[in-house]
C-alpha cells in the first residue's frame, strides 16, 4: 500500500482522534458538572471526589487520544513507519476502541458502535499500511566472508 493511501488515512485517523478527544473531555466534564450540582454519591463516596475523578479521567483519556493523534500526524508528515514505542501505543488505542465499541452498543446504541468501529478500522489500517520496516536487500559483495575462510584462517 503506497503513500497515496496511507498518508490520507493517517491524516483522517489523526483528525478523528482529535475530535474524539475533545468529545471525551466534554462528556466527562458534563458528567462531572451534573454530579457536582446534584451532589450525587455512589456507595457513600464524596461527590467532590467523584466530580474531580471524572474530570481527571476525561483529561487523561483526552491527552492519551491527542498523543495517539500526534503519532499519526508524525507518520503522515514523514511517511515513515512507527517505532518501538509508537506501535504498542497505537495498538492499545485500537484495543480501547474495540472495547468502547462493545460497551457502546449496549449503553448508547448502534450509531456509537459504528463510530467506534470506524475509528478502530482507521487505526488498524494505518498500522497495517505502515507495517514493519522492510529489510534492505544486501548486495553480494558487501557480506563479510564466512568464519574460518578469510586470509587469517590458516
Amino acid at each position: 500500500m503506497g503513500a497515496v493511501v496511507r498518508r490520507p488515512v493517517a491524516w483522517v485517523a489523526a483528525i478523528v482522534l482529535l475530535v474524539e478527544a475533545v468529545g471525551f473531555v466534554f462528556v466527562n466534564g458534563l458528567m462531572a458538572t451534573v454530579v457536582d450540582n446534584q451532589q450525587m454519591s455512589l456507595a457513600g463516596l464524596d461527590p467532590d471526589a467523584m466530580s474531580t475523578g471524572t474530570w481527571a479521567a476525561g483529561f487523561g483519556l483526552g491527552l492519551y487520544l491527542v498523543a495517539c493523534a500526534a503519532l499519526l500526524v508524525r507518520a503522515a508528515i514523514t511517511d515513515r513507519g512507527f517505532g518501538r514505542l509508537a506501535r504498542p501505543v497505537l495498538i492499545s488505542c485500537a484495543i480501547l476502541h474495540g472495547l468502547l465499541g462493545a460497551l457502546a452498543v449496549g449503553l448508547v446504541g448502534w450509531t456509537a458502535f459504528l463510530f467506534m468501529m470506524v475509528v478502530l478500522g482507521l487505526i488498524v489500517l494505518t498500522l497495517v499500511a505502515y507495517g514493519e520496516r522492510e529489510a534492505r536487500p544486501v548486495e553480494a559483495g558487501s557480506l563479510p566472508p564466512p568464519v574460518g575462510t578469510g586470509p587469517s584462517a590458516a
